[in-house]
Order: structure tokens, then sequence, then C-alpha cells
């Protein structure tokens, strides 16, 4: 008779980052939001009894935030699983020292990996479109440096950048900046397989269906509800120095048994 694979013995997790690890845009009906770490948590909880889980990442965070303000807390839990996920928000600043990006992220994987059981890095998705266009240069830059970072220090690397679904605009949120819940559920199932679980979806990578694309007007609509409730605020934030993650606390700041949503 055939049995499951053991799976591996995790008993907790910690995440730290930005927006893509706080869970935008996955929004729950309580107006908070979910997203692939939490989902992530529950799975891993499902299987695992006592099993704790911290997610330290606030939106908008640049990654000199991420190793001032999480990194030190993250390696203090002494986590069998830490996921690191940033500098993505740097790429995407006019004036971004890619050099200083490396260096931090460098800074933050080397804190990090001996303070854990496993370390789990990512090449972040990217939307279809001009934006990833522009910033692809940077962003390859950066994933480069994950890749070569994973290697010298035993990282798990998720590679999500390459995974064809996560580049359709349908699964990305009105924002253009975030995934939906679709994308989420896909990200966690990247994440659940490459820590050596069963797989509950096969096709995460696979892209979903094609559809007729909307027309013109519907297209032009949309362009300017998003220059007017994302764009020109996003703008303001950068010509004001203020982020959208100012004064915002951590998602979940203590190692924690697991709780769902309610």
């Amino acid at each position: 008779m055939q049995t499951n694979p053991t799976p591996p013995p995790y008993r907790s997790l910690v995440a730290v980052g930005d927006s893509f690890t706080e869970g935008m845009s996955d929004l729950l009906p309580d107006g908070s939001y979910r997203g692939w770490a939490d989902l992530l948590a529950g799975r891993m909880a499902a299987r695992t009894p006592d099993f704790r889980y911290a997610n330290l990442a606030v939106r908008g965070k640049l990654i000199r935030q991420i190793v001032d303000e999480q990194v030190d807390t993250a390696a203090a839990m002494n986590a069998d699983v830490i996921t690191l996920v940033g500098g993505l928000n740097d790429t995407l600043r006019p004036k971004c020292d890619m050099g200083r990006v490396k260096d931090l992220l460098t800074e933050a994987v080397e804190r990090l990996a001996p303070s854990c059981g496993q370390l789990v890095l990512m090449r972040s998705p990217g939307r279809q479109g001009p934006v990833l266009e522009r910033f692809r240069p940077r962003m390859e830059e950066l994933f480069a440096c994950v890749d070569q970072l994973a290697g010298k220090h035993g990282a798990l690397v998720v590679d999500l950048y390459g995974a064809p679904s996560l580049s359709d605009p349908r699964l990305w949120d009105v924002d253009r900046l975030h995934l939906t819940a679709e994308g989420h559920r896909r990200v966690a199932e990247a994440v659940w397989q490459t820590l050596g679980y069963e797989p509950e979806d096969t096709e995460w990578q696979v892209p979903i269906p094609a559809s007729l694309p909307p027309g013109w007007v519907t297209r032009r609509v949309a362009d300017a509800r998003f220059a007017r409730q994302h764009l020109l605020p996003w703008i303001g934030r950068r010509l004001t120095g203020r982020s959208s993650g100012d004064g915002r606390p951590a998602k979940r700041p203590e190692l924690l048994p697991y709780e769902g949503p309610a």
C-alpha cells in the first residue's frame, strides 16, 4: 500500500518583508489582508500540532527598513522557517542604488540564515506591462543576487518570476502592484512545494485560460481609475517622503500558535 511522504518537521514560520508578504490585496471581509504567508501558515499548522507563526511584514518598506526593523526580531525567534522577500520596492524608485540594495539584502541573509532551520528567498513575480519592462533590468539584477546568496547560505529560492501564470494581469489587483486572492493562493502553493510538502496543486505555474481582452473604452476607464486611485497617491507619497506603511505595526509581531481568520 502506498503511503504519503512524511511532511517536513517544520513547527514555526516567520515571514519578513513588505506588502507582498503582508498579503495585499487578498482582502478579507473584515477589511484585513490574508495573503500567501497566512495561507502557507494555515496549511503548515494543519499538518503540525502547536505550530507557531509570526508575520513581521509591513507595506511600503524598503530593504533598509526591513533590515533595521524586522531582521533582528525575526532572527531572535529562531524559527524553523523564515521567508525573506525585500528590495523590490527599492527597484521601483526613480533613484535606486542597486549596489546598496544588494549589500543590504546580503546583510539580511547573513543575519537570518544562521538563526533558522531553513531560510526561503524568492524571485518575485512581475505583472506584464510597461512598468515591468522599464524596471526589468533592476529586478533581474536583484534576483541574480538572490540566487547567489541562496547558493552561499543554503537558502531555498521560490522562482515566482519564472512562472508564466503569475505575470498575467488578471492575477493582479486594480492597483497593478499586488496579487489577487488567486495569485496569493498560487504563491502559497509554490512555497509549500519548495519546502518539500506534497503538492496540493500541481498546476500553480500554468497560465489561466485565455479570455477575450477588454475593449478600448473599458481599458481607458480602468487606466483613468488606476491613475486617480493609485498612481497619483503613490507619486504624492514619493514627493513628500511618506510611505503607505508609516506608523503601521507588523501584521503578527509575535511568534504565537497559529489561528486562522474568523
